[in-house]
């Protein structure tokens, strides 16, 4: 069950610096004694020793190594001239370890890096815990010399692309325990699975005098519901991160497919070389520090970088200097954020700072000393400073940033730092290339008649239920929220309903569960973004007028009127084209995986030729042709796009008839969809308000309301997971799926976990021919709806699990306290269809224990307890009778 994809950290992170760039022991000790007063963050595992992971991110020692080029009788004109790669290489295992060099001796010399050395580096077992002992990998230093032909410059950029090229070719000879900590002329990395207090005494480096620095990242970590690992222990090797990144598999999948479309004149023919720019099997921070190394080794700062990465929220902000927002305008059309709860430290090697999330999830404090000392962290005190001392104080805000630039000696404030690069190039010229979608709308435009000939039919062959249309569209359209709804739910799961069910229903939305605060959409308004931009991205290694030339949305939901005006454009950076998502009802339940064949061809065909607006259109259902899924259509498209090079040249925008929840759009929009016209809930909103169905309100008025609806709903569900914007929630993928078989997942829903398997694509086509069947088979002829029963109890409809049969049997046994009752209610419980998955369980039978070997009842319910339940959730006297009862066993119970 356990899946790398979902490392997450909540930890203890900071920086200590010297804004003089004067380098001394006192800066390695003060970030020791720091990391270490931050040791609560973190956490032990059961032998009270080892750590979830702690480590020190500085510049080189200078004086250190030099002692250890003099040992290999190297000399160097210049210190600046030395590379370390701080290596951690598989234990007890020679073979591996006699590979792992040579494959390092290899491409240095390809690349005509001088190999000065190895060094073991010294340590202190006994400074561990059992578990990290037993995890111990070799550490070792390579010593690397810079060739002349490379100008110091551009060292730091060709060790990159060293680094790269090694981690690639161990990942192909399928060296495991091969870690990479750092490689650079400018920084090292000091990690391990340690707690904190352990950290100087493991690595004996940290406590030598020699060892001297301007700066120090250091890190504890605390890693919720993961399996702590020495090269998960951070930093890494730019930035050490507190949080989570909730949009995590989004983010992966937009990198992978931006990587065809990257160019540089840094890497030139090179650039192949550095992909896949992310390790697949590293944590959410350490795919966030993968992406900085990008970017900042691709000649973009590494403030820059960060402001590109991790956006403040601009949107709705009103003071917000114009040229600054114009800057954030730009990199939006360039990036999706990435977005989560986050206090990020970074450097590289000359610049040291700090980052906060735009929702300023996670504590980042600062002070500035009157000689230079700069001390930010997660909290205040982790160093001894004296006060009167201290010239400057305080916290990040959201979204903001701290940085001391120790080669010119300077303290940069948030304001310093974006003023400068919002005025680099000309932002606001260029953003003015993004344009809202509005004014490409004729005006005035002509109403698009929403309501389709023959709706009904459309209704059924879209699986359309009378609760669709009275539970979810009336009150969204008449309150303009989601409808509310109570009591939970007591039907099957889809993949066990008897009753066919659409393909949303097998997805269930994750939820922030760890450590991480759930937004709150309505209070926290200001920093959740709806924005959408449609158009091919561009290369996010350079910076041009031409990136920012995109339609803005203000959301997702587009109109009738808003999608014939996408259709009717005749803008040349916006070709367009509408591609059917329907397959023929002959083809049968083999018929859909042949059709997803077709439509990906189509779609690779559309983009090939310069589209740069697909959009997926279900329009086209009749008696004969059914509709594929759209959310089947969308993933399939999108992900094949992926795999294919194609995805950033393209937005797909979808024209369906099936979504009218809110749950619906999210799943849409999280497996990639970029902008979705719900066309026949549209139509059944018209035919209502044309019934009187409204009161007073507008036809336009409805549907505005519903639009409004749909739009909180998702914003709502986006707070759920932690996520502030649709750019990042898009292609997130922050679901798993209940009862899919693997083919469907690996083709359209890529990564999703899918633990029960279940359905595959002929069952698809069974359901989605069931509901075509009752629309165009002549089956049903009263033309109405029906009611499923998803709702209340209907006898034929849906099974409840608390229905009537169980819940007349439950009053008849508590009215009259009968064995002989107790006995048909609990009959009428297990007798019923499997209404949940435990229900599929099963006790193995196997021999018998004998009893005197078993412990007494009286001890065994002893440890029983139950749940501290809020008064409201259980009334008074289920809360009195749970603590007399509890009370009697001696047993442990919860007021609430």
């Amino acid at each position: 069950m356990y899946e790398h994809l979902y490392e997450k950290d909540a930890c203890g992170v900071g920086f200590i610096a010297n804004r003089s760039g004067s380098r001394s022991h006192a800066i390695l000790k003060m970030a020791i004694q720091a990391v270490t007063n931050l040791t609560h963050r973190g956490a032990v595992a059961a032998d009270a020793k080892t750590g979830d992971g702690a480590g020190i991110l500085t510049q080189i020692p200078e004086k250190l190594f030099r002692k250890e080029l003099e040992k290999l009788g190297v000399n160097l004109d210049s210190i600046n001239d030395l590379a370390v790669g701080m290596i951690f290489l598989p234990a007890n295992d020679p073979v591996s370890q006699k590979r792992g060099r040579e494959i390092v001796a290899e491409i240095l010399q390809s690349y005509g890096f001088p190999l000065l050395g190895w060094r073991s580096v010294p340590v202190d077992e006994s400074a561990l815990g059992d578990k990290a002992l037993a995890t111990l990998p070799l550490i070792q230093q390579v010593l690397i010399g810079r060739p002349t032909h490379i100008p110091a410059d551009r060292f730091e950029q060709r060790l990159y692309l060293i680094c790269k090229e090694l981690e690639h070719r161990i990942t192909d000879d399928n060296l495991d325990g091969f870690h990479i900590a750092s490689f650079s002329h400018r920084t090292i990395v000091y990690k391990g699975l340690l707690v904190a207090p352990q950290l100087a005494m493991f690595y004996s480096d940290l406590r030598d005098v020699d060892f001297e620095a301007a700066l120090a990242v250091f890190h504890q970590r605390y890693s919720t519901n993961t399996s702590p690992t020495w090269s998960l222990a951070q930093p890494f090797r730019m930035l050490a991160h507190n949080g989570e990144i909730n949009t995590l598999m989004g983010n992966r999948n937009w990198m992978r497919a931006r990587e065809p479309e990257l160019k540089s004149q840094v890497w030139n023919e090179d650039i192949q070389k550095l992909a896949p720019i992310i390790n697949p099997h590293g944590s959410d921070s350490m795919s966030l520090d993968n992406v900085l190394e990008l970017l900042t080794h691709s000649d973009r700062s590494i403030l820059h970088s960060m402001m590109c990465l991790m956006p403040e929220a601009y949107e709705q902000i009103t003071d917000i200097p114009p040229t600054l927002k114009a800057c954030y305008e730009y990199l939006s059309c360039v990036n999706e954020p990435w977005d989560g709860p986050a206090a990020v430290a970074f450097t590289d090697g000359n610049i040291v700072g700090a980052s906060l999330d735009r929702n300023g999830l996670r504590p980042a404090r600062y002070k500035v000393t009157d000689d230079g000392l700069v001390v930010m962290g997660s909290e205040v005190g982790i160093i001894e400073l004296d006060d009167s001392r201290v010239v400057r104080k305080g916290r990040l805000g959201p979204g903001q940033m701290i940085a001391v630039d120790t080669e010119h000696g300077k303290l940069l404030t948030n304001t310093d730092i974006k003023t400068k690069i919002a005025n680099q190039k000309p932002y606001p010229k260029w953003s003015k290339r993004s344009r809202q979608l509005n004014e490409i709308i004729p005006q005035p435009i002509e109403s698009i008649a929403p309501i389709l000939d023959n709706l009904e039919a459309y209704q059924k062959a879209f699986g359309y239920m009378s609760e669709d249309v009275e539970l979810f569209i009336k009150p969204m359209v008449l309150q303009a929220k989601e409808a509310v709804g109570s009591m939970g739910d007591d039907t099957p799961p889809a993949v066990l309903s008897r009753h066919p069910r659409l393909l949303y229903h097998y997805f269930k939305q994750l939820f922030a569960q760890v450590t991480n605060p759930a937004i709150d959409s309505l209070r926290e308004r200001l920093v959740m973004s709806l924005t959408t931009r449609l158009g091919r991205r561009h290369n996010m290694l350079t910076e041009t007028e031409k990136h920012a030339n995109l339609l803005r949305l203000s959301s997702p939901i587009l109109t009738n009127e808003e999608l014939e005006a996408l259709k009717t454009q005749n803008l040349p950076d916006f070709k367009h084209t509408t591609i059917s998502t329907c397959f023929s009802v002959d083809s049968g339940t083999h018929g859909l995986e042949n059709a997803l064949d077709t439509l990906c061809e189509k779609v690779l065909g559309a983009v090939s030729a310069g589209c740069t607006l697909l959009i997926l259109s279900d329009k086209g259902v009749n008696a004969e042709f059914a509709p594929i899924p759209m959310l089947l259509a969308v993933g399939a498209a999108h992900h094949y796009l992926i795999r294919k090079g194609r995805r950033m040249r393209v937005s797909l925008i979808v024209e369906a008839g099936d979504p009218r929840e809110e749950h619906h759009y999210a799943v849409l929009l999280g497996y990639g969809a970029d902008a979705i016209n719900p066309y026949l809930a549209f139509s059944t909103i018209v035919q209502l308000a044309d019934g009187g169905a409204f009161e007073e309100l507008s036809t336009k008025q409805a549907i505005t309301n519903y639009k409004e609806a749909v739009e909180k709903g998702i914003l709502k569900i986006m707070a759920k997971m932690g996520i502030s914007t649709v750019s990042s929630y898009r292609g997130a993928q922050i679901f798993e799926a209940i009862g899919i078989n693997s083919s469907v997942i690996d083709r359209c829903f890529v990564g999703t976990p899918s633990r029960l398997s279940g359905i595959g694509f002929e069952h698809i086509a069974a359901e989605t021919l069931h509901f075509h069947t009752k629309a165009f088979g002549g089956i049903d002829d009263r033309r109405a709806l029906t009611e499923a029963g998803y709702f209340r109890f209907r006898r034929n409809g849906e099974f409840h699990a608390f229905n009537p049969t169980v819940f007349k049997a439950l009053h008849k046994f508590v009215r009259s306290g009968e064995a002989e009752d107790y006995t048909q209610y609990a009959e009428a419980v297990e007798e019923g269809e499997p209404s949940s998955l435990r229900d599929l369980l099963a006790f193995k039978t196997n021999t018998p224990i004998p009893l005197e070997e078993v412990e007494p009842a009286e001890d065994i319910v002893r440890r029983f307890t139950t749940g501290s339940m809020s008064f409201g959730a259980l009334s008074r006297e289920a809360h009195e009778t749970l603590a007399i009862a509890m009370n009697r066993l001696g047993a442990k119970s919860g007021s609430g």
